[in-house]
């Protein structure tokens, strides 16, 4: 089913569904067009070379007049792709052309002066011209992440960035070390640690060529191919639709990293199928957010978070990624096994065989999409060239295109969309990451970030589930209306160091703090992500969240298991100890599954009481505990072979 189909069946659908797209595609036409494609390759191009040093341009940058260019290049397109009033969508202001030249010229000024402000140490005493000029750059990045990430960043940003002029009048540990104005818009704009600290560093050197590869798939049909190839190997069995919504979207959201995109994009073919096998709306939708919210937890890419995180701990990124995988497939895992479950208490059928793609033309006809992907986490996990890997899978996916396709071959046209497609969304993550920069800069220099780590280890004392479930409360309130990597790169700093000095594993930690954030994606109030798949599937908003709060509960679990016993992260010294630990998570997957949805695999429909035990040998799964594993696993047994003879007894007469 296409989008234009689902548009027809429902009239008003698709005005609904534009308010979650992404903003900016009715902008990227005409002159718009075509700068982003010259201006934004020419971007492209600057980050290849800085990254390669082929020294193409003469030169090769020093870090922080690198990332000015990179703010002169993109940051200025963010006026033009993205409005400034939501009605403005499809045509640029004139006042947008003068944020697009008064942009480049500010920040080229300061690429220019680069050297010599670190010479000079302009972040604290400047002459008045770059004075002035740091004083725009500071408001234009607000600006920016005003439009690309939303109000509610926005007034977070504004709030720390005028922190250090009233934090000297501040409370406890709120108190740190204040700025007059002229201070503070030199050391946001021309220190290291704010528009131009570790998130514009990680987007600079690592995240465009990870962004381009990600529009290479797209361009290339990837997100077809993926749809297919999970349509292929799940379409038939029971309850098919639900699976290959899973699969599909989990494939996709780790390679677009935006969880609102992934509903919108996968959704629109994916809920109205699973409405026709006999889903009911809420739950389609359920699924759908479920799977889309995932999926920028799921290696390799998971959206720009990861790479983010990798250079707060100054880790290799591949040591993230293997970290991420096991939490990753159990929590698809839990999902699959919900909605088959589902689909045996309701009887639900798979797709017609019909409508299922055959897998071997389907391999056939896309295997170079595997192949990129498998050479992706070859060059991440095994070679470790975090800087290059996405560049050579970008040349390996189009160079197999150009070669073996026999139709739609990567033409001119293709590289077009790629290069306009790459600059939307880099200029998408500049400018929100310039604006997040204001709140890493704002903690760094008031000195209230660690003072805020010190404070939590104060208040819990000796009690490591107090400290957990401050973070976890802390979390998902900051979760809630913000990006991921805002809400991460903010707790990073604050709650990060608490949770470490705890003593507890560092990537766990991080990863406590990450998963933590984006349940507020599925979980109501807010529920962004459950409600973008209400509008598609025709359900209520509120119904449709907590039904993916319930289908997702996996994930409320899984991070403090993570902090807990790292060995589910692969974690540690003893391999039979992670082999241990993620068999008795697994196990505690399936009895939530059938508990969840009253259904136990070689018995059947099960009624409260057993659903109830199930529950609670899951929980004894899920602590961790050897011993604990050992009478959940006693239990388990009693309570299913007890179950399994009485249902054959009532069977048999």
């Amino acid at each position: 089913m296409t989008q234009d189909s689902v548009s027809a069946a429902s009239p008003d659908i698709a005005e609904k569904i534009h308010k979650y797209e992404e903003p900016g595609k009715k902008r990227l036409t005409g002159l718009v067009y075509w700068i982003a494609l010259f201006y934004g390759g020419f971007g492209i191009a600057v980050a290849i070379n800085q990254t390669f040093g082929f020294n193409a341009f003469g030169f090769v940058l020093l870090d922080n007049s690198y990332y000015y260019l990179l703010i002169a290049i993109f940051l200025p397109l963010a006026f033009l792709i993205f409005p400034a009033i939501a009605r403005h969508g499809d045509r640029v202001p004139f006042y947008d052309w003068i944020l697009f030249a008064l942009t480049i010229v500010t920040a080229l000024y300061l690429s220019y002066h680069g050297g010599e402000m670190v010479e000079k140490g302009w972040d604290t005493v400047a002459p008045p011209t770059p004075t002035a000029m740091a004083a725009l750059m500071c408001f234009l990045a607000l600006e920016g992440v005003r439009r690309a990430g939303g109000l509610v960043l926005f007034g977070v940003c504004v709030v720390f960035f005028t922190f250090p002029l009233w934090t000297e009048e501040a409370p406890g540990f709120l108190w740190g070390i204040g700025k007059t104005p002229e201070e503070l818009v030199r050391s946001y704009a021309m220190g290291f640690e704010s528009i131009v600290g570790v998130p514009m560093r990680v987007a600079g050197n690592i995240l465009i060529g990870f962004l381009v590869f990600g529009a290479a798939l797209v361009v290339t049909g990837g997100g077809e191919f993926f749809m297919n190839f999970a349509a292929a190997l799940l379409g038939k069995t029971r309850g098919g639709p639900a699976k290959v919504s899973i699969l599909s979207s989990g494939f996709f959201g780790s390679l677009s990293g935006s969880v609102i995109s992934n509903v919108v994009t996968t959704g629109q073919l994916t809920i109205p199928t699973m409405k026709r096998t006999g889903y009911s709306p809420s739950y389609a939708g359920a699924v759908e957010a479920c799977a889309s919210t995932g999926g920028t937890l799921m290696p390799p890419v998971m959206g720009a978070v990861a790479f983010i995180m990798a250079e707060f701990l100054n880790i290799p990124y591949g040591e993230i990624v293997i970290a991420a995988a096991v939490p990753s497939i159990l929590f698809y895992a839990a999902l699959l096994l919900q909605v088959d479950c589902h689909a045996a208490v309701h009887g639900f059928k798979g797709q017609p065989a019909e409508e299922i793609p055959s897998m071997w033309q389907t391999v056939k006809d896309g295997w170079y999409y595997l192949f990129s992907l498998a050479l992706l986490v070859y060059l991440l996990v095994v070679a470790r060239l975090e800087l290059y890997a996405p560049y050579f899978a970008t040349l390996a996916l189009i160079a197999a295109t150009i070669i073996f396709r026999k139709k739609n071959r990567f033409n001119l046209r293709q590289f077009m969309e790629l290069v306009v497609e790459s600059t939307k969304t880099i200029s998408n993550i500049i400018a929100i990451l310039a604006g997040i920069g204001v709140i890493v800069g704002s903690l760094a220099f008031t000195g209230v970030g660690g003072a805020f780590s010190r404070e939590l280890v104060g208040i819990a004392g000796d009690n490591l589930w107090l400290l957990l479930a401050m973070g976890a409360i802390t979390s998902f309130l900051l979760g809630m209306g913000v990006t991921v990597s805002a809400c991460y790169i903010f707790l990073a700093i604050v709650m990060g160091p608490a949770l470490i000095e705890f003593g507890l594993d560092p990537i766990a930690s991080h990863l406590f703090i990450l998963y933590w954030g984006m349940l507020s994606y599925i979980t109501p109030p807010v529920a962004l992500a459950a409600v973008a798949a209400s509008v598609i599937a025709g359900s209520k908003q509120m119904e449709t969240a907590f039904t993916a709060m319930r289908l997702g509960s996996i994930k409320f679990v899984l991070p403090f298991i993570l902090v807990l016993t790292p060995a589910l992260i692969l974690r540690g010294d003893s391999v039979p100890l992670m082999i241990l630990t993620i068999s008795a998570v697994s196990v505690a997957v399936v009895l939530m599954a059938a508990g969840f949805e009253g259904y136990l695999y070689g018995v059947g429909v099960i009624g409260p009481v057993i659903r109830g035990l199930l529950f609670i040998g899951a929980a004894g799964f899920l602590y961790p505990n050897p011993q604990g594993y050992a009478i959940a696993a006693v239990g388990t047994v009693v309570v299913y072979g007890a179950v399994w003879y009485v249902r054959r007894r009532q069977l048999a007469s």
